[in-house]
């Protein structure tokens, strides 16, 4: 008994000045514990007792930043997991000792990323600027011109990742050794060993080319770098996104030129699952494309309309489910990264929005479809209702109001509910902890990453807010120099929307890796704030959703770099040169090929430079710029009805937040309304199918082989989830240039080409046809 009263310390007892007295004597130290991580669904709180050993580091010590043997034990690998059945937590208390974590209390971030850190390993190298630089340069040029292009090709993050590792090893190998002095700083071509962390730097160089740049995204650079305190410092902010490409760098370099005993090698899986995903998309993405979209119940009744509606693929509800392409499967992202609730929260949303609600909707149209209709059922025809680039109201009059399919219909539902959920969900689950780390630093945090983090200089908030300013004047000065009719004040909400929407979009992809898109939103106020004004709208959202994603992005980044133990210094400067040298590049590209290309952004453009992206960012500009939201939304409009989405997203996370209160442990706190709403944003272009596809994979992976085979899971699901991504991504690329853009395309004709091309499913036949070849209002304005 007296041994176990030494477990806890009565608040009476002296405590050395640097240790902060304790006011819960008579309450496990397991149960504030808890609480911290209530609100945290990727945290196991029906086995807290798992939470990693503790390290009592003598606060003194602590205080100081010694660090360089605590974590020396630990590495990325399956056998760690072992080391996380910590002994009892009340036998290390110690009220005399600070208690810090050796390792994440995440499995996921234990199975990608490492606890130990070399402070010494070189990374402002030659090499590393050398090819970051190359490779920025290139990616975004190709990138930018393929954008162009139907269908689109993109050099992904992951396969730069790929492909700069062994040009860093050629250099490796190529340069000489010699070290220079420059004002007495010493250097060398050729430092040493092509390391990890010169391969995160170029790395992280070529998603900001990725992501593309432009000069209103610098001031998103800035607001990125904002938000290290809540959403890249946090332990539970684990991006599992940045997980992926941590799990791959520790492949490709923990175990290079080494073998494992007892399993195979995180290295050897990752080029084995690349190359059978490399082998295996020529099948379904080409020889069979039957097997990518197979709806095969429209295949045995091809032309019955309510087959078709239900199991159709492409404008149908996608109840065919199945689908054996994983371009197909990922098309909304990777299902072996998001975390499984996120995944269920998303589907429950295609499940009763899009297959319950939507049967009953809009029978003259197509159920699903990306485009707007006229009312003779045909694609909406923007360009009959502008003259000189300006919406023209008697040209729309003697035209057609414009009708939305039922997903169409549906997906700006839940985009306006999302955009009150966001901010609803936000200020009662992290409202409280948002106010405490406006005045928080690294130091206050205690995980094992944090703690490696502080051997290194912080970059000053006064860095970021000055390139934040300086994004803001170009901004202000180059809408007044330029015809936007874009007012100042307009730009300046713009950016306050932008700055409001970035914690809480930022913490729902640290956590879910689901993101909200706002565009609907903010197109929809600057359409009735400025309306007739289709230049105005586009340089807006521009302005307020660029400005957040790539905050988002960039935020994503530095957490990549939080956990590969990069110095923040680094950091900043490889991101911002990369986002200046992106800038020009893209800017290059477009003027090139805006000036060179006859005929670029039309149907009759050579090589299919049609420019599909840019048409859909130009038709929504139409859409609410020109046509308005008031004609849609405003009260005794067609679509007045969805407005009620945003009183359902603001009111719907408040229940389920105390249910969860009331009952912690139970699935309520697994509930998240905003990830309800924001999950299905991808509708349109991505389909019911995709996402049922992408829901029943993730299913598989991360709750039924996580929870039955979790060494294995440990181990290789987020290389497993990189492998395939690497696979169907070069294939597409050697795909394109060998067979589809050489000689005017090689087109294989046969019945698994053409089985699924031949249903009401993929000709868009809607379930009523009007009598008199019209439908709708029979006058409109």
């Amino acid at each position: 008994m007296e041994d176990g009263n030494k477990q806890y310390m009565s608040s009476t007892e002296e405590l050395p000045q640097y240790v902060r007295r304790r006011n819960v004597p008579d309450v496990p130290d397991d149960v504030d514990y808890i609480m911290e991580h209530l609100n945290d669904p990727n945290f196991d709180l029906t086995n807290p007792s798992s939470k990693p050993p503790s390290t009592k580091i003598d606060a003194p010590e602590s205080l100081k930043g010694d660090k360089k043997s605590t974590y020396a034990h630990s590495d990325v690998d399956a056998e760690s997991s072992d080391r996380y059945s910590a002994p009892s937590r009340a036998g290390s208390r110690d009220s005399t000792a600070i208690e810090f974590d050796d390792e994440s209390p995440y499995p996921e971030v234990r199975a990608a990323v490492s606890n130990i850190d070399d402070p010494l390993m070189p990374v402002n190298t030659f090499r590393m600027w050398f090819l970051g630089i190359f490779l920025t340069i290139a990616l975004a040029g190709v990138n930018q011109g393929f954008e162009y292009r139907a269908p689109s090709v993109f050099i992904t993050g992951i396969i730069g990742q790929l492909i700069s590792l062994p040009m860093g090893k050629f250099l490796e190998w190529a340069l000489p050794s010699t070290q220079f002095k420059t004002f007495n700083y010493v250097w060398s071509l050729n430092p040493g060993p092509f390391n990890i962390k010169e391969h995160v730097c170029i790395t992280v160089m070529i998603n900001v080319a990725y992501i593309g740049a432009y000069a209103t995204d610098t001031f998103g650079f800035s607001l990125g770098g904002m938000l290290r305190q809540f959403v890249v410092w946090p332990a539970s902010m684990i991006w599992p996104s940045a997980l992926v490409n941590s799990a791959l760098f520790n492949t490709l370099h923990k175990n290079y030129g080494k073998r494992d005993r007892g399993h195979m090698t995180r290295e050897r899986f990752f080029f084995i699952a690349c190359a059978c995903s490399f082998v295996w998309y020529w099948i379904p993405g080409y020889l069979f494309t039957a097997l990518s979209v197979f709806n095969w119940v429209c295949w045995i009744a091809p032309t019955n309309t309510t087959v078709n509606t239900l199991f159709g693929a492409n404008t149908g509800l996608g109840m065919s489910i199945i689908t054996f392409d994983w371009a197909q499967i990922s098309f909304v992202g990777s299902p072996l990264v998001t975390p499984w609730w996120s995944e269920m929260n998303t589907i429950a949303s295609v499940i009763i929005c899009f297959w319950f609600i939507n049967v009953l909707s809009t029978g003259y149209l197509p159920i699903s479809a990306y485009v707007s209709f006229d009312n003779t059922g045909m694609p909406y025809n923007i360009s009959a209702v502008v003259s000189d680039g300006r919406f023209d109201p008697e040209l729309y009059a003697a035209y057609s109001p414009i009708f939305m399919t039922a997903a169409l219909c549906m997906a700006y539902f839940v985009s306006f509910a999302g955009f009150g959920a966001i901010f609803t969900h936000t200020f009662l689950w992290f409202g409280r902890d948002i106010v405490r780390r406006f005045r928080s630093s690294l130091k206050d945090e205690r995980d094992v990453h944090s703690r490696l983090m502080q051997s290194y200089p912080e970059v000053p908030a006064w860095w970021y807010i000055t390139v934040g300013v300086l994004s803001t004047v170009f901004i202000f000065v180059a809408i007044e120099i330029f015809p936007t009719l874009l007012p100042i004040w307009a730009a300046a909400l713009a950016l306050f929307l932008a700055i409001v929407a970035a914690i809480p979009l930022a913490m729902l992809q640290a956590i879910t890796n689901q993101h909200v898109a706002l565009q609907v939103v903010e197109e929809m106020i600057v359409g009735y704030a400025l309306p007739g004004k289709p230049v105005a709208n586009i340089i807006f959202k521009a302005i307020a959703y660029t400005g957040t994603a790539q905050g988002v992005a960039f935020a994503g980044d530095l957490k990549l770099g939080h956990y590969m133990k990069i110095p923040p210094r680094m950091m900043f400067t490889v991101q911002m040169v990369s986002c200046v040298i992106t800038c020009f590049v893209i800017t290059a590209v477009q003027s090139w090929m805006l000036g060179n290309i006859a005929g670029i952004c039309t149907p009759d453009a050579p090589d299919n430079f049609v420019c599909p992206s840019t048409n859909v960012f130009a038709t929504a500009s139409i859409t609410w710029g020109g046509i308005g939201p008031a004609r849609l939304f405003s009260a005794g409009g067609m679509y007045n009805p969805l407005l009620y989405g945003f009183l359902f997203g603001a009111l719907a996370p408040i229940p389920f937040y105390y249910l969860a209160r009331r009952y912690p442990l139970s699935y309520w706190r697994y509930i998240n309304i905003p990830v309800f709403c924001g999950g299905v944003g991808a509708i349109p272009a991505a389909s019911a199918y995709n996402y049922a596809a992408w829901a029943l994979t993730g299913f598989i992976f991360n709750f039924v082989v996580r929870r039955r085979h979790f060494r294995w899971w440990m181990r290789y699901n987020y290389i497993l989830s990189a492998a395939l991504d690497a696979g169907v991504a070069l294939c597409l690329i050697v795909m394109f240039f060998a067979v589809q853009y050489a000689h005017g395309g090689v087109q294989v004709s046969w019945w698994g080409n053409e089985v699924w091309q031949n249903t009401n499913d993929a000709m868009g036949v809607p379930r009523l046809i009007s009598e008199t070849g019209t439908f709708g209002p029979t006058s409109w304005s």
